[in-house]
């Protein structure tokens, strides 16, 4: 298998261990220095697990719905970028509903001394998300003002995140905010052209 091919399954393998409850797994895809930001954490990639643990713990589950993932090489690193939907089964005061957050995740990637690939720093860009009754007919009751105070690119995933004890700061990477994302893609593809001796490799 090529480097691109080793990516994307590592990638891929990350995704569906973290679904399927397969820990030890999920751990082994990231690195010693791996630095993970998403909505409700930010951390090293064993931090990631062990609170993605907790989180199921408390019946707090989502499952991912994965796009083709591209891969863009450069030596011994690489970049990935996945697009996908997070999905949560939720009740919305009594009212079962379906939240769908769509959103796109960068791997930055690299193939350590033993020639095994892992994960060096995932970093989610949120596009935006819907919330739906599960039967149809059935009406969701929520507060507009208090939805109002969240960002429109992940709007119905704060507001669930923080009822459920996961604050958010708001300040995650968003389509609704141009500027810092096309900012983060100059950083990973400078990051990607670094060369393997620099010092903040």
């Amino acid at each position: 298998m090529d480097s691109v091919g080793e990516v994307t399954q590592l990638v891929l393998r990350e995704r569906q261990s973290r679904d399927r409850g397969w820990y030890t797994r999920m751990a082994a895809c990231y690195s010693a220095d791996s630095h993970i930001r998403m909505s409700w954490f930010t951390g090293s990639g064993a931090e990631f697990t062990a609170r993605t643990r907790e989180m199921a713990g408390r019946g707090d589950i989502a499952v991912h719905r994965l796009g083709p993932p591209t891969v863009h090489v450069v030596g011994d690193r690489a970049l990935a970028e996945l697009p996908l939907i997070i999905e949560w089964r939720i009740e919305v005061n009594g009212v079962e509903a379906d939240l769908a957050s769509s959103c796109r995740s960068q791997y930055r990637t690299r193939r350590d001394p033993d020639g095994v690939w892992r994960i060096v720093a995932i970093t989610s860009i949120y596009e935006k998300d819907t919330l739906t009754p599960v039967l149809p007919g059935t009406t969701l009751h929520l507060d507009t003002a208090e939805l109002a105070h969240y960002r429109p690119s992940y709007r119905f995933l704060s507001w669930f995140l923080n009822r459920q004890g996961y604050p958010l700061d708001g300040d995650d990477l968003g389509d609704d905010q141009p500027e810092r994302v096309a900012e983060q893609y100059r950083s990973e593809f400078a990051w990607l052209h670094q060369t393997p001796t620099d010092p903040a490799a």
